[in-house]
């Protein structure tokens, strides 16, 4: 079974969404994270969850997605889609995109484009095995080696440019991004539900209107990581 290719929409008609989501929902190892009308909007996504792939139109209501392309840092990989064939020369200049599929396009011609990626899958199934090895890491505080347990984080709180972890058995705070620590983290155990906040999900006690509780901690939920946590609790 091939491991599933976290993907994300980014295409303002309402049609050719329609049709991105039937095609991908016929692709067993595609999971579609996403769809977002504007460039802009996707960006809480691409910063929360790990994207391996981004169906990208260009003519966009707010920026381009050429111009979206050029202000991610490390993108993922990119199958642009357009109605103009003219912006094909322009958009394999950017190493991430793999296909360029003008609309409209068949399902055979979309299953094209999908193939050229499935070499990405032995990186992804490497990194989540690297993730899942240990139960534990290592965090250093004031030259100091702390051992955490995954399981007994409750959570982790940014502000400015310091992190602070929080479990049943200490507090400690660092420097860094949460960005970054994320990726330290088992992504079947925590997950993203604010700017500021990465939660475990196993230690969630309630949640009221727009906050989680976790043992007495009132905890923000964001407004575009709602629906994910919702889906990750198995909330309908």
């Amino acid at each position: 079974m091939k491991h599933p290719l976290k993907c994300i929409i980014i295409e303002d008609e309402i049609p050719a969404q329609r049709i991105l989501k039937s095609y991908i929902a016929k692709v067993s190892y595609l999971e579609l994270i996403g769809t977002f009308n504007a460039a802009l909007k996707a960006y809480d996504t691409l910063h929360s969850e790990e994207i391996d792939l981004i169906f990208l139109d260009i003519n966009l209501p707010d920026i381009s997605g050429l111009s979206f392309l050029r202000t991610l840092k490390n993108p993922p990989t990119i199958i642009m889609t357009t109605a103009y064939p003219d912006y094909a020369v322009e958009s394999f200049e950017f190493e991430t995109i793999i296909d360029y599929l003008v609309k409209p396009f068949s399902l055979e011609r979309f299953l094209k484009a999908i193939q050229k990626i499935q070499r990405l899958q032995p990186k992804i199934v490497e990194r989540e095995v690297q993730k899942q090895a240990s139960n534990t890491l290592f965090l250093n505080v004031d030259k100091t080696f702390h051992k955490i347990q995954f399981q007994e984080i409750f959570y982790v709180e940014s502000e400015r440019n310091y992190l602070t972890l929080v479990s049943n058995q200490q507090k400690l705070s660092f420097i860094g991004t949460l960005r970054t620590w994320k990726e330290k983290l088992p992504e079947n155990q925590f997950i993203q539900i604010h700017k500021s906040f990465v939660i475990n999900k196993d230690h969630v006690d309630k949640i009221t209107g727009n906050e989680v509780y976790i043992h007495d901690k009132r905890i923000p939920i964001g407004r575009t990581f709602k629906a994910r946590l919702f889906e990750v609790l198995d909330i309908n």
